[in-house]
């Protein structure tokens, strides 16, 4: 009777899994390997077509690599300015809220008010920060129209708004180390770092280590603000394993290759899944 209750309790999310990830991942799958337009009921079997046309393709090559890039920024830049934001918070106690709520508010904030604000204050080249300094006699041009400069301006923004949420779950993570502990380090005569090495973050590892693969996963689903600040460009400096996608389905109507493509983004998020995985029964095993 148990038993049947416990079935009975998770067979909504068991229904909600089968009818929105499972059923439209294997609809993806079957899509990858015709050639579609979205609309027509009767889609042509072309087999592995798309993926071989896809392994030719220079663009697709530039989307990947740019999702390399994307990712190496994200598991680097925004963990390291969260963590050391959130050991310095740390030992505040009065103010401590007040900034967990400013640095947030960017990440509650629509990435659409996040874009206008960073295309029209900073990347302006007219009235934004970059006019400024134009017309104050540097040389210098909107990041976002050049090649060279596009993807880091774009991940940029995306920086701003993430790091904040970084800082406040890693300050969550950091209060639950054990008081005992931390005072043991400081009668030991431990620096800064070795406290944070031997004491802090084996605490918060845990934490840590579901964040780093959760990064790797959004950074190859990345699509909102490279579509907002830039849309791929220019000359798809900035395009995205998504956006390419994107265009394919709902600008070139070509349905079966942004199937293949969204393939090779679950792929990614499918190894980074597994490398947790690995990870996690490492842990147990120590």
């Amino acid at each position: 009777m148990r038993k049947a209750l416990n079935y009975f309790l998770l067979s909504p999310a068991l229904l909600i899994s089968l009818l929105i990830v499972f059923i439209p991942g294997l609809l993806t799958i079957i899509v990858s390997f015709t050639d579609w337009n979205g609309v027509s009921t009767t889609p042509e079997f072309i087999g592995l077509q798309n993926f071989n046309e896809l392994f030719v393709d220079s663009i697709f090559w530039q989307a990947l690599f740019n999702n390399v890039k994307w990712t190496l920024i994200f598991i680097t830049i925004p963990i390291v300015i969260g963590l050391l934001t959130a050991m310095l918070l740390l030992k505040r106690k009065r103010t401590k809220s007040v900034y967990q709520l400013i640095f947030l508010f960017p990440y509650i904030l629509a990435p659409t008010t996040n874009a206008i604000l960073w295309l029209n204050i900073i990347f302006n080249p007219v009235s934004g920060v970059v006019g400024y300094l134009q017309e104050a006699g540097i040389p210098i041009d909107s990041p976002l129209s050049s090649m060279n400069t596009a993807l880091y301006a774009v991940a940029a923004v995306d920086v701003w708004h993430y790091w904040g949420f970084l800082t406040v779950v890693f300050l969550a993570a950091l209060r639950q180390t054990p008081l005992d502990q931390i005072e043991a380090a400081h009668l030991e005569g431990c620096n800064g770092w070795q406290l944070f090495r031997y004491v802090y973050f084996p605490t918060i590892k845990p934490t840590f280590n579901i964040l780093f693969i959760m990064i790797i996963i959004f950074s190859f689903l990345t699509f909102d603000y490279v579509y907002l600040l830039t849309g791929g460009g220019p000359s798809h400096a900035t395009e995205m394993l998504s956006t390419y996608a994107y265009t394919f389905a709902f600008s070139a109507f070509q349905v079966g290759k942004a199937a293949a493509i969204a393939l090779f983004m679950s792929f990614f998020g499918l190894l980074a899944s597994c490398f947790y995985i690995w990870m996690s029964r490492n842990e147990l095993k120590n």
